[in-house]
């Protein structure tokens, strides 16, 4: 499993096809905020739930198995309760996926030693989009980027 933070950034360099499982169509879901994130800084987002039809304009897939060889899913980013982990571990493997990430909270050992035994990079109990925006930026007093520098304190946030 990686943890060296600078494992966390060479895997979010390299890998810009993400499989989002569980990506809500629902604008104030955690998933959807992650994925949204994600696609806006140049990444691929392919939604996986069996709920929706398009997701953040893109089609939208019931099960990582059925999302097409062609699109070349790089990663696999879990939004699902620790006990589906494992099974998405193997269908992560199965589809050939290199990265099997694990959001936070979503703790399963199971999950992480399938992924492993199947040759899959692992990052656990991290958030992709807290990740790449703190190693490679885009974080700011705001939680975005503003493209803004400057010594003064807008109006707005003095206190």
């Amino acid at each position: 499993m990686i943890t060296d933070i600078e494992d966390v950034r060479r895997v979010l360099v390299e890998n810009k096809v993400i499989a989002v499982v569980g990506l809500s169509a629902n604008w104030w879901r955690p998933s959807f905020f992650a994925a949204k994130y994600m696609q806006d800084h140049g990444y691929r987002i392919i939604p996986v739930n069996p709920n929706y039809e398009e997701v953040l304009g893109e089609v939208c897939y019931p099960s990582l198995e059925a999302i097409p060889s062609d699109l070349g899913v790089e990663m696999v980013d879990v939004f699902q309760r620790p006990e589906a982990a494992p099974k998405l571990a193997e269908s992560a493997v199965k589809i050939g996926a290199k990265v099997f990430w694990l959001q936070l909270g979503v703790l399963s050992d199971s999950a992480v030693d399938i992924a492993e035994q199947g040759g899959l990079e692992v990052v656990s109990d991290r958030c992709v989009k807290i990740e790449h925006a703190r190693l490679l930026g885009g974080l700011n007093l705001l939680g975005i980027t503003t493209n803004v520098i400057s010594a003064k304190r807008p109006k707005w946030l003095v206190y």
